[in-house]
Order: structure tokens, then C-alpha cells, then sequence
């Protein structure tokens, strides 16, 4: 006959299974971090007004929003700035944890990266004050014209859009100028070299409060469901459920609102 093992032990057994369960998703759960204690993002600091650099210190939207987000995972923000386009190959070779410099979700990139969503916006096309190219906004008034854009961001995307609908017209191509940061873009029109550019509208709403003298805007705000957020590594859940919990309690203090209307936004940014 064949003895039945006391209760008790199967009791045991399983209270052990489950403990070895719980203690191995917990260890599953936590991220792989650059520097134990810190988060250490990436970001490209020539975005007014999400990411900048003023009085050598870097400073912006998401500057102050990593840095609630951090304080409640206590850890420490650690920025590490560098061009656009290092953006994604620094986390992918996993020289930083995320990246925090309003980058754009689009397919292209979310075949690279996972995204953490934290905002949607439109754009804006930018112009010399008198609009002296007489450009009415993402229509056939920009062909023949110089664009000026941020190289690999979605403003250069947009613009190279537009020029295709310009040669499929039959009219002159549009001119795309790109350059490493949002604010050189800004310059070559300021200089006359470009006749507009393309920028984020809290973008533009920065650079008119700082230089209304110089620039305005023309034509109505375009793809305003854009979504930006923090870029993770391709399918690294751990990191991602850790931003999504920080996120979620800068929301609930009422942290994400008070940035939102510190740096001037349009209440429609906000997607929480």
C-alpha cells in the first residue's frame, strides 16, 4: 500500500515553491542598472525647451521631470549628454539606463527601442519676424525653400515628407537643412540662411517668449498627437515597468501638472 506524505509536508513544499517563486520575480524585476543606485540617462541638450543647457547647467521639461520621477524610486539622476544621434546606439551598448530627451515615438524607432510615453505634441513651422519668404505652413509654400531641421529627429522626417509632395507636384524640391540641435536651427533663420524650421510648438512657444522680436510662427499646428517618451532598451520590461511605476507617482502628486504649467505647455500636452 502506498504511504500518504503528511499534509504537512506538501504545506512545507509549497510554501517553499512559492517562496523560491516570489524571490526569483523579484530579482526578474529589477533593472540592470549602469551605475547601482543611479539612473543614468541620455539626453541631447539643445531642445528648448525639454532639454538645454543655461548657465552650464542642464536644465529643461524633462530635466525636472526625471528628477521627480527619480526621487521616487530614490535614486540618483545621472545625465550624460551627448548628439541625438548617439542616442539610441548609447543604450543599446548599454552606456545608459534610458533616454530622457523628448524623443519622438514613431515605427522606425520602435523597432530599436520600447517606449515609456510621458507627453503628445504638434509642430510648428517657425519663420524670420515678417515672414519675408511668405511660407503660409507644411504646404506648397515651402517648395523651393530652405527647411532647416534637427538632424534624425522627426522634424527632418517631416520635411523630407514634404519635399516629396512638392516633386510629386511638379513644383521645386524643398531644400532640407539639418543640423545637430534645434537652437542651430533657430540661427540659420535668425541669419536669413534658412527660410523656416520645423519645431515642437512648446518648442516654439519658448522661442517666441525669448525672442518675439526675431521669430513667429505661420500656418496652423500639424501632427498634434505626436507622443514623446523615455526610450528603453528592445523588450527590457524590468526598466520599463520601474519608469512606468515612477511616472505614475509624479501623476498622483500633482508633480506632472506643476511642470506642464511651470515651463508654459499647452494643456493638451499632457496625456495622464
Amino acid at each position: 500500500m502506498i504511504k500518504k506524505a503528511p499534509l504537512r509536508r506538501y504545506a512545507l513544499t509549497s510554501m517553499v515553491l512559492t517562496c523560491l517563486s516570489v524571490s526569483f520575480f523579484s530579482r526578474a524585476a529589477e533593472p540592470e542598472w549602469v551605475e547601482k543606485g543611479h539612473i543614468t540617462y541620455g539626453t541631447a541638450a539643445t531642445f528648448m525647451p525639454f532639454e538645454f543647457t543655461k548657465d552650464n547647467t542642464i536644465t529643461g521639461f524633462d530635466i525636472d521631470l526625471i528628477n521627480a520621477l527619480a526621487k521616487k524610486l530614490a535614486l540618483t539622476p545621472t545625465p550624460l549628454s551627448m548628439e541625438f544621434k548617439g542616442l539610441i546606439p548609447a543604450l543599446q551598448g548599454k552606456r545608459i539606463d534610458i533616454i530622457n530627451s523628448a524623443m519622438y515615438i514613431n515605427p522606425a524607432r520602435a523597432e530599436q527601442v520600447d517606449f515609456v510615453p510621458y507627453l503628445k505634441i504638434g509642430g510648428r513651422v517657425v519663420v524670420r519676424k515678417g515672414n519675408p519668404a511668405k511660407i503660409t505652413g507644411r504646404d506648397h509654400s515651402l517648395c523651393g525653400k530652405n527647411i532647416a531641421v534637427t538632424l534624425g529627429g522627426i522634424e527632418e522626417s517631416q520635411a523630407r515628407a514634404d519635399n516629396k509632395n512638392c516633386l510629386a507636384a511638379g513644383l521645386k524640391a524643398v531644400n532640407v537643412m539639418t543640423f545637430p540641435a534645434a537652437t542651430d536651427s533657430a540661427v540659420s533663420v535668425a541669419q536669413g540662411r534658412a527660410d523656416a524650421e520645423f519645431v515642437s510648438t512648446p518648442g516654439a512657444v519658448a522661442l517666441l517668449s525669448e525672442k518675439g522680436d526675431v521669430f513667429e510662427t505661420t500656418g496652423p499646428e500639424f501632427e498634434s498627437d505626436t507622443h514623446i517618451g523615455f526610450a528603453v532598451r528592445k523588450g527590457d520590461s524590468a526598466m520599463k515597468q520601474t519608469l512606468e511605476t515612477g511616472l505614475k507617482g509624479v501623476v498622483a502628486d500633482g508633480t506632472y501638472k506643476q511642470l506642464i504649467d511651470k515651463w508654459k505647455f499647452p494643456a493638451s500636452v499632457a496625456i495622464f
